[in-house]
């Protein structure tokens, strides 16, 4: 519905600021996706305070992705089994348009498994923000209509989301077929560049892959890693602290070819 609720943007007056809204609200919720969701609450690779945990959490979840325990749950047990059969996105196990968007659409994987992030339910705020998930979207949705009416929301939210969930879900399915692999994992995993460009950083999948405890997903300078990049701003500032690296030892594995 969302999808078909793009057709708007020919229903409404056409004006740059709309699509600017758009680009700062897609890549404003990507780095809270990448940062929040996948590098902090899937794979705790850097520490925070609680208030900043919560902003994290909920501004990922304007991304209209689920509850952050239920993001986060899933994904960790698409590493535990990534591309076997239990793996509940693998392209290699049931196809592209099941791992790309068919597996989050499908009634069967609604419920959190609390068991696989035990460590963030114990905080009752993400408990109520995983329960009541669509409140964040909803309010982000109030905000651009407010802003800028009728071109604002479907420009700045509706068009944004969507395009936010295909980067989003282009690692998923994208990133296990087409790339370059450095490391030998033990899935399809890939390296790729162009993925990276478009999600601040995670289509270095196969270096996830292979460490992914790490909060830079782009080992080498010349692996461009935007959501890397805020992070140590912030721990700069104080926001973040404890980033984990690489250590010596990953970088210098050997090298796998295709």
């Amino acid at each position: 519905m969302v999808h078909l609720a793009c057709v708007a943007v020919f229903f409404v007056p056409f004006r740059w600021a709309y699509v600017a809204l758009g680009l700062a609200l897609y890549w404003g919720r990507m780095f809270f996706v990448t940062a929040g969701y996948h590098r902090y609450f899937s794979h705790s690779s850097f520490k925070t305070s609680r208030v900043f945990q919560f902003l994290l959490a909920f501004f990922a979840m304007t991304s209209v992705q689920k509850g952050v325990l239920w993001w986060a749950a899933h994904h960790r047990k698409h590493h535990r089994y990534s591309d076997e059969e239990k793996d509940i996105h693998s392209p290699t196990q049931r196809g592209f348009f099941w791992a790309h968007m068919g597996w989050i659409m499908s009634p069967d994987n609604d419920a959190t498994e609390v068991e696989w992030v035990r460590d963030f339910n114990r905080f009752a705020e993400l408990r109520w923000l995983n329960r009541y998930y669509l409140v964040p979207p909803v309010l982000l949705a109030a905000a651009t209509f407010l802003l800028g009416g009728w071109g604002a929301l479907v420009w700045g939210f509706v068009v944004s989301t969507v395009i936010l969930w295909h980067g989003t879900f282009c690692i998923n399915s994208l990133a296990h077929v087409f790339g370059r692999r450095r490391y030998p994992t033990t899935d399809t995993s890939r390296n790729s560049l162009l993925l990276s460009l478009l999600t601040f950083g995670e289509g270095w999948h196969n270096n996830h892959h292979f460490y992914m405890a790490s909060v830079r997903q782009g080992f080498f300078w010349w692996e461009i890693d935007i959501t890397f990049y805020i992070l140590r701003a912030l721990s700069w500032l104080k926001i973040v602290r404890e980033l984990r690296l690489p250590p010596a030892a990953i970088l210098r594995a050997s090298k796998a070819t295709v």
